[in-house]
């Protein structure tokens, strides 16, 4: 569908620019009119031949992230919420978004919704940027006529999933930022810095002692083999991130970061507050439970926690109660199947999930806390090591050196 760059006046008198899609300028005309715009030009953008800006703009293009999402949720809902028609608030937001790729999917979503698609059904064209989870939200609202509030909700709980990413990240930064470091020294120290004193220690002409030799037989295999190891692990990385683009890879890695050693701990109870939450948002907004449990088990961002809450909706249809079929998939935790046990029995399922999902949030920040001072000891123990191997393997010849001398 063509591209129209358009010159118009509002109500009040004032110049606005912008870009709108539509099979003609007639069409273009007529949308700014129903918009309360008076056209005063409208021209169809003609594309660019520069090859080397349009791959720059291909390079330089980011996928909308939790903030973007935020944000336009936020900002839906209070156009929305003060009466401005969809298709409005929609071409104001993508004239004003600076996401280059968001613009472009928020005027794809514009000229769906003028062919008179629904919103959920032109959101679900574009799987990348909008999950399953904030389609459901939007099919619910468009049925109850609360499209405004769907958005309110899905803001918040973004909001919420933003906060527990980025303390988990934060709290990650410092151990990852120390490995990186020591593996940067440790490959500068043996190609470059322990050749030096072997050659010096060759001319002894003695035998030297064990840390000195395992010293000196790591920065050979450093010098020797350093090219193909680096081949080899560029490699490897390559092909572990190819596995686990994977359905079996991404199956074993999600499976794999759940038992990580105290990590893993931390990541399970974050993926379960994410289930709950989610979960209550869907049921509180009307889904029905069978599709809620299929929203949610995209929205956990855990392949394998998602099958297990695949295998929860295959059980509820075949007939049994949603903590039955909880606890036959040995995932969850006492706390979460005593709430959904409790639920079902109340009829207050959501309520209680948004309960179990604030404790686990309150766990997870307070071992987030903990994390860097958990770790610290293990990494003073590896530096530790690491620098007595050097030490020793450097020094004790040198000692022995001297004594030679001194007797000599």
């Amino acid at each position: 569908m063509p591209l129209f760059t358009y010159k118009a006046r509002n109500t009040r008198g004032e110049a606005i620019e912008g870009r709108l899609e539509a099979g003609s300028a007639d069409l273009v005309a007529s949308q700014l009119a129903s918009n309360g715009m008076t056209p005063v030009d409208i021209t169809e953008f003609q594309e660019s031949d520069d090859t080397w800006t349009e791959l720059k703009e291909k390079l330089t293009a980011r996928k909308p992230d939790l903030d973007d999402l935020i944000l336009l949720s936020r900002q839906m809902y209070s156009l929305l919420k003060a009466g401005v028609p969809i298709i409005r608030a929609i071409t104001g937001l993508a004239e004003n978004t600076r996401n280059p790729v968001l613009v472009k999917v928020l005027r794809d979503l514009n000229s769906q919704l003028e062919s008179g698609r629904q919103l959920s059904v032109a959101l679900n064209q574009h799987p990348k940027v909008f999950s399953s989870l904030f389609v459901s939200m939007i099919q619910v609202g468009e049925t109850t006529g609360r499209v405004d509030e769907a958005f309110l909700q899905l803001s918040r709980y973004l909001e919420s999933e933003k906060e527990i990413r980025d303390r988990i990240k934060s709290a990650l930064r410092y151990p990852l930022t120390v490995i990186g470091f020591v593996a940067v020294a440790i490959t500068i120290m043996n190609i470059y810095v322990i050749p030096q004193f072997a050659n010096l220690f060759k001319s002894f002409k003695a035998e030297l002692p064990i840390p000195t030799q395992i010293l000196m037989a790591t920065s050979d295999f450093f010098v020797n083999y350093g090219t193909f190891m680096l081949v080899a692990l560029v490699g490897l990385s390559f092909g572990l991130f190819r596995y686990v683009k994977t359905e079996n890879g991404r199956l074993m890695w999600d499976r794999f970061k759940l038992r990580i050693p105290y990590v893993g701990s931390i990541v399970t109870r974050a993926t379960l507050a994410r289930f709950s939450r989610a979960f209550a948002l869907s049921l509180r907004a009307g889904v029905p439970l069978t599709q809620a449990l299929n929203v949610v088990s995209l929205a956990v961002d855990n392949h394998f926690i998602g099958k297990h809450v695949r295998e929860m909706r295959t059980g509820v249809e075949r007939g049994d109660t949603l903590t039955r079929t909880a606890n036959a998939t040995e995932l969850f935790t006492p706390l979460v199947l005593q709430m959904l046990a409790v639920g079902e029995e109340t009829g207050q399922v959501d309520e209680l999930l948004i309960e179990v999902a604030d404790f686990y949030e309150r766990e997870v920040d307070y071992d987030l806390k903990r994390l860097s001072s958990a770790i610290e000891p293990v990494m003073i123990v590896l530096i530790g090591a690491m620098v007595l191997v050097l030490a020793l393997g450097i020094f004790l010849p040198m000692w022995e050196l001297v004594d030679a001398v001194k007797h000599g």
